[in-house]
């Protein structure tokens, strides 16, 4: 490894620290110089989510995609581009992200895309593909409330469309 790319992940490091310490501008400054030494897809994945604090969304999207030129199967940027396209409520848009997110090979917290297309679906009113994702996140994690709690509740015909109703855009 040169020592410009291992530089990049110390300072990858210490921005994480400074993330657990809740010391976000500093982390931010941590990730972006990161990059600056050796472009990497954490790098850019972190500095964007350090600059979601300040919801500059769009910035975030064109970072992380950066991420995924960089390496393609990086599970978190295409997530994390879902979560942003969510936020702009562009919900449509964030669907083919996620899906991604979901097949990329190097992706340590694969849970999230599942949790987030879920949701994506609940809120297009989408109830059976949303209970499918909640029954595939049980599989990984079947312990997590949200899913036990949401495929339980869409499996009601009964309860079919009323969480549309919750998550409705304005």
């Amino acid at each position: 490894m040169s020592d410009d790319k291992q530089r990049a992940l110390d300072l990858i490091h210490e921005g994480q620290a400074l993330v657990v310490s809740e010391k976000t501008a500093e982390a931010l400054e941590k990730f972006k110089s990161s990059v600056d030494i050796y472009p990497t897809p954490e790098g850019y994945t972190y500095w964007a989510w350090m600059l979601s604090y300040s919801n500059d969304l769009e910035e975030c999207i064109s970072l992380c995609k950066h991420a995924v030129a960089l390496d393609p199967e990086f599970g978190n940027a295409y997530n994390d581009i879902g979560s942003y396209l969510i936020e702009l409520e562009r919900l449509e848009d964030a669907i083919p992200w996620l899906i991604k997110a979901k097949a990329a090979k190097n992706y340590d917290a694969r849970h999230f895309p599942y949790l987030n297309l879920a949701r994506v679906y609940l809120k297009l009113g989408r109830d059976d593909e949303a209970m499918e994702e909640y029954n595939s996140l049980l599989e990984m994690d079947p312990n997590n409330i949200e899913g036990q709690f949401l495929s339980e509740f869409l499996a009601d015909p009964q309860e079919k469309g009323r969480f549309s109703k919750l998550f409705s855009i304005n």
